[in-house]
């Protein structure tokens, strides 16, 4: 384990103001300049009274019906750590990053929308990058899902896939498309480009 101590990652303020406006594809293995500009970028978040989740690096959505959702980087993943962190007055131990940077898998969250409560569970994800095909490690997905609220009187209903998908089986800075099956059949598929995201 990488001892991830305030003097390894101290940097100045003007590295991390650079750093800050450009994003150079999801990166694996952050550099100490990296890791403390994504837990700034956390705590000032929090500062402002921003909650974690609108760190998360988000896709999909163009409209009620299709997927959207978002990736936890591990970039990401610190700035939403020091956010909530932040939000208790508490700051992240060496301990807390490390496990950040050293896990070796990206988290994809999508919502879908269907007919039944029960519409999600066996649904599956991968990723295609190229033409080749990348299987998750592990999928999640809501047993029960949410009447939708933009539907209050419909039988339109939102549920989580939650999967997880190891770095050293797909490219960080390639564009890809996320394919969801509804276990009710057929195929969504969501563009999105690593490169955008750190």
């Amino acid at each position: 384990m990488k001892d991830w101590t305030p003097a390894v990652l101290g940097q100045t303020a003007a590295g991390l103001l650079c750093l800050a406006g450009t994003a150079a594809a999801i990166e694996v293995n952050p550099a100490p300049i990296q890791i403390q500009a994504a837990l700034d970028l956390g705590k000032q978040a929090a500062a402002r009274q921003h909650p974690p989740e609108t760190l998360y690096a988000r896709f999909g959505g163009a409209d009620s019906v299709q997927p959207e959702g978002f990736l936890l980087t591990k970039l990401g993943g610190l700035s939403v750590l020091a956010a909530h962190m932040a939000f208790r007055g508490l700051e992240p131990s060496a301990a807390d990053i490390a496990h950040v940077i050293e896990a070796p898998t990206m988290l994809i969250s999508a919502t879908i929308v269907g007919e039944s409560f029960s519409f999600a569970v066996n649904s599956y994800m991968i990723l295609n990058q190229g033409g080749a095909t990348i299987k998750p490690i592990t999928v999640r997905v809501d047993g029960q899902a949410d009447r939708h609220a933009e539907w209050p009187e419909s039988k339109k209903f939102r549920a989580k896939i939650v999967a997880t998908f190891r770095y050293a089986d797909f490219d960080p800075k390639a564009k890809s498309t996320i394919t969801i099956f509804p276990a009710t059949g057929g195929e969504l598929h969501v563009p999105v480009n690593f490169d955008d995201i750190e």
